[in-house]
């Protein structure tokens, strides 16, 4: 199988003349059988001529172009055409007379120039010698309306496989495009919450050690946790960059355990209230469940921070046995809360579209809303075990 497999992929690489080749040689040799003599195609009723040096060079014409049927598909179709037109006016009926329906069909499949010219150019060249024809061999005019109606089946079984070709070509064009976007678009999401959530801590952080000239312990304390939110920022950065190198799998996309209380503490570094509560044990195999929750959570502080900075914030992690369930909100009647989108807060909407396209693509639900008794809250159900 795999030596099979070899010999077709060498087969591909050769030049497509040499390809084609094959089939023009295989009628060539197929003309020059003493036994197939008069056997090919027959328009007119001529009697049959003996093989003689003008039917070699009607076979010849008839069968050589073949080679180049898709490289050059319009010099194909006039070669074939006179070796076939002398075929039949001189009576040889030769085999190689097949190749006049391999050529019309080349050419509405390849031909790129003048298609709508072409057919009827060819429809005049064949009333001169079906008239001729006609004439010498008697044959009553719908013998020549049914050649001509083969041919313009040829032509046309031609047409459709190039628009099939081109339909192909546009639905994989279409196909690596929707590809792309989703990659970029993928890509994208994944920045958003790496970055921002990082990059929000560290300006929150460094806004609060401005204040803190007068306090070189407490300004030591605020540094600190910058420098380690911006380790924790490259770390992330370096795991999102290992996702797309090949031979990395979904499972690198899968965040350690106790990453959800270290990212409450990073933000409670940050000056924001947090109260954090985690209830039952998480599956043993959650899918891509668990990234979908942290980002979640995730996402949620870093609008948090953002937009209704101290401001009570609570979070809330169930681990069910079908369903993990995460919570997060804000207190109070501030203008913005997690996830707030749009305008409204100054944002751009997109951590909160992003969360919804997460959660919807593993069957979850999400809602983001503002709470009846003021401040913001961010809910998804995710099913456990979904597929990464």
């Amino acid at each position: 199988m795999t030596d099979t497999r070899r010999l077709l992929q060498l087969w591909q690489r050769l030049d497509v003349a040499v390809r084609d080749l094959p089939l023009g040689l295989l009628l060539l040799v197929g003309s020059f059988v003493p036994s197939l003599h008069g056997l090919g195609t027959d328009v007119g009723g001529l009697p049959d001529r003996p093989f003689d040096a003008l039917a070699v060079v009607s076979a010849l014409l008839q069968c050589l172009p073949l080679a180049v049927r898709r490289r050059w598909p319009a010099l194909c179709l006039i070669l074939v055409a006179l070796g076939f037109a002398l075929d039949q006016l001189s009576g040889y009926h030769l085999l190689a007379g097949t190749g006049l329906a391999v050529a019309l069909l080349s050419a509405g499949a390849h031909l790129e120039r003048y298609r709508r010219l072409a057919p009827l150019l060819l429809s005049a060249a064949y009333v001169p010698p079906a008239i001729a024809l006609q004439r010498i061999g008697g044959e009553p005019p719908t013998e020549f309306v049914t050649f001509y109606a083969g041919a313009a089946i040829a032509w046309g079984i031609g047409a459709w496989l190039r628009s099939t070709r081109a339909a192909e070509a546009e639905h994989r064009r279409r196909v690596a495009e929707q590809t792309r976007t989703a990659e970029r678009t993928s890509i994208a999401r994944e920045l958003h919450d790496v970055v921002t959530h990082h990059v929000t801590a560290m300006v929150v952080q460094a806004e609060a050690a401005r204040y803190l000239t007068g306090a070189p312990e407490r300004l030591d304390q605020a540094l600190g946790s910058i420098g380690d939110t911006g380790r924790r920022a490259t770390t992330d950065l370096r795991n999102l960059l290992d996702l797309l190198t090949p031979g990395h799998g979904p499972e690198a996309r899968t965040p350690p355990a106790g990453r959800l209380l270290t990212l409450v503490q990073e933000t409670r570094r940050a000056g924001q209230p947090v109260a954090f509560t985690e209830e039952g044990t998480p599956a043993e195999s959650t899918g891509s469940a668990d990234l979908v929750a942290y980002r979640v959570v995730q996402e949620a502080l870093t609008n948090a921070l953002k937009y209704a900075a101290g401001s009570p914030t609570w979070v809330r992690v169930c681990h069910g046995e079908r369903r993990i369930t995460v919570e997060v909100g804000t207190e109070g009647a501030g203008a913005a809360g997690p996830a707030a989108p749009d305008a409204a807060a100054g944002g751009s909407g997109r951590g909160l579209a992003g969360l919804r396209e997460r959660v919807d693509v593993l069957g979850g639900d999400f809602s983001a809303g503002w709470r009846p008794g003021g401040g913001f809250l961010v809910r998804a159900g995710i099913p456990a075990g979904s597929a990464p």
